[in-house]
């Protein structure tokens, strides 16, 4: 099986709210194009510290990764990252990765984006049920009137 590559644009959320707010041009925010690999087996997107670094990411936190030999390894994460690919856009945090590490796009942001790999064809594109938006199943929200009526005391009382 061959391997599923794309190119994506990644900015900092941050940045860009700035200058739809009107401070500065959108031009001037750092920008980074990005050839990653589509890895359905990675949850998050990993971008290389040089990259995180160039796009000026805030840290926040970190996580065990677990590696594909069972390795695992502490690394620290980046928030606000905008990315977008096929014409589809989400802010999310990201792993850090050593400099120049190969970038990855995890499963999150495809099932955010709802945009699965085709195997057969080594691409990625939208699910054939949603071409142009992503197609996002939610539990429809009761109202806080309709939750008080159907709430239970436990205990007794």
């Amino acid at each position: 099986m061959g391997e599923v590559r794309i190119r994506a644009t990644m900015r900092n959320f941050v940045d860009v709210a700035l200058v739809e707010r009107g401070s500065g041009h959108i031009e001037d925010v750092p920008t980074s194009y990005l050839d990653c690999l589509v890895d359905t087996g990675a949850l998050m997107i990993l971008l290389p510290q040089d990259e995180v670094g160039k796009l000026g990411l805030s840290r926040g936190g970190h996580v065990i990764v677990t590696y594909a030999d069972d390795r695992r390894e502490e690394l620290p994460l980046a928030r606000g990252l905008e990315v977008s690919l096929l014409g589809r856009s989400m802010v999310t945090d990201c792993v850090i990765g050593p400099p120049l590490c190969e970038p990855l796009i995890g499963q999150l942001m495809l099932e955010e984006l709802d945009l699965v790999v085709d195997c057969a064809r080594n691409t990625l594109g939208p699910r054939p049920e949603s071409p142009n938006l992503p197609l996002l199943k939610l539990k429809k929200a009761r109202s806080q009137q309709t939750r008080d009526r159907t709430s239970c005391t436990i205990g007794g009382a």
